[in-house]
């Protein structure tokens, strides 16, 4: 009879007994505390799986059953069964404590190394930007004295040319005043007959002009443009904003096309039962857990893996998924947690991860561990638009038919990796090739 009465948990007297809906019973609080450390909800026993956690209640009749058999037993075995009760009770929160302390430790290590990281991406930053700053302070020095060593050139033959041109117009003068002077005489008829004939060098005098640079100093304007053009591609490369026309959002599946994305899932971040394949772009859960050699990338716990590829600015990629019961397509930074079983590895289930989850037919985001319902047509092909400086969108993808489902304003601080989670035998996640 208390072989009947035991929990298959702690395999004690059942204590405030539950049943669920498979007819297995157990403790409320072991059940509790064993779903509470699940991704999925499951029965112990004949693991049959539950899509939403299951209400637990008091199970009267088994309880009373539980008080009877208390009341028969001899009063020394209650008393040990208490006593075994409560030993157990202390390992279970011991074991607990022990666990939210060394998870409480390793959030303190990454907190400081997330500082360190930070100081060192900041200085290293403060010092290209100072070479950078320096460099163009060069230069600049460099523009200035060229344009000032032109101005000279220049100068200096603009003044030659205004004291042959002084020189020119002192002889006209003295020319014109001699001139004026024979025409007084009386004689001037034969004065003006044995004087030579007087001409001006107009022609030589345009010539003198035509021989001063045109452009001036058009060639120093042009290299400083090609300077600034030079330093805002730079800038961009580097994913630095620059000053510049907001480029047009994409209207249909062609503007889509402009930002595609080939997508590969990373070998070495992927759960032993998930099985890749068609040149890592297809991903399978299988029941056999895969050979897959040791790495710290790994996810150990979580059904879970990630694209090699690292996306920034726009980007577009779709994916083809059969679900039998429940999968996630996500966006997620790469400091993503990999070992354990804790929010901080799960895609959507925390502040570095963005997830749009299928369970069935029905459609939810996740993010930061809060989920919402997702409306729309649950198709079989999805496309995931990223535009890193605003947010991220989803789009039920039919031919060249797009429908949005769910959109998120925010902007990305990081690169961001494509990730999948597939918790059930069978499910497979594809990410074709996009012309």
């Amino acid at each position: 009879m208390a072989e009947a009465l035991s929990c298959p948990i702690c395999l004690e007297l059942l204590r405030d007994p539950v049943t669920i809906p498979c007819g297995h019973s157990y403790c409320m609080l072991c059940l509790q505390n064993h779903w509470d450390q699940q991704v999925t909800y499951s029965c112990p026993e004949c693991r049959r799986h539950y899509s939403q956690r299951p209400v637990l209640g008091k199970n009267i009749m088994l309880s009373t059953l539980v008080q009877q058999l208390q009341r028969t037993a001899h009063p020394v075995d209650r008393a040990e069964e208490r006593r075994a009760e409560l030993q157990s009770q202390r390992a279970l929160l011991l074991q607990n404590l022990q666990l939210k302390e060394t998870e409480l430790e390793t959030l303190q290590w990454e907190a400081q190394d997330i500082s360190r990281s930070a100081r060192r991406v900041v200085q290293h930053s403060r010092d290209m930007f100072t070479e950078m700053t320096l460099l163009l302070e060069n230069r600049r020095s460099e523009v200035e004295r060229q344009i000032l060593s032109e101005e000279k050139t220049q100068l200096r033959r603009v003044q030659e040319l205004q004291d042959q041109l002084q020189q020119e117009v002192t002889e006209l003068k003295r020319s014109l005043s001699e001139l004026e002077e024979l025409y007084h005489k009386p004689d001037h008829n034969q004065a003006m007959l044995s004087c030579p004939l007087l001409t001006t060098d107009t022609q030589s005098s345009e010539s003198r002009f035509q021989t001063r640079p045109k452009e001036d100093f058009e060639f120093v304007t042009r290299a400083v443009t090609v300077l600034r053009d030079k330093l805002q591609q730079t800038l961009s490369e580097c994913n630095v904003p620059v000053s510049q026309e907001p480029l047009a959002e994409p209207r249909c599946r062609n503007d889509f096309l402009k930002y595609a994305r080939e997508i590969t899932l990373d070998p070495n971040t992927v759960f032993p039962h998930l099985l890749l394949s068609d040149g890592n772009r297809k991903v399978t859960h299988t029941s056999e857990a895969q050979k897959y050699p040791e790495h710290s990338e790994r996810f150990s716990v979580w059904s879970q893996v990630l694209s090699r590829e690292e996306l920034t600015g726009r980007c577009y990629f779709e994916v083809e998924w059969s679900v039998r019961d429940m999968v996630r397509i996500a966006l997620s930074y790469r400091d993503i947690h990999r070992k354990g079983y804790s929010d901080q590895c799960g895609l959507g289930t925390n502040h570095v991860s963005w997830a749009l989850q299928r369970m069935k037919d029905k459609l939810s985001f996740l993010s930061g561990g809060v989920q919402s319902e997702v409306p729309g047509p649950v198709g079989s092909r999805i496309g995931v638009y990223l535009d890193q400086s605003k947010g991220l969108s989803f789009y039920s993808v039919e031919a060249e038919d797009m429908t949005l489902l769910h959109r998120v304003h925010t902007s990305f601080t990081q690169p961001l990796l494509v990730g999948v989670l597939i918790v059930w035998e069978k499910n497979t996640v594809y990410f074709p090739e996009l012309r």
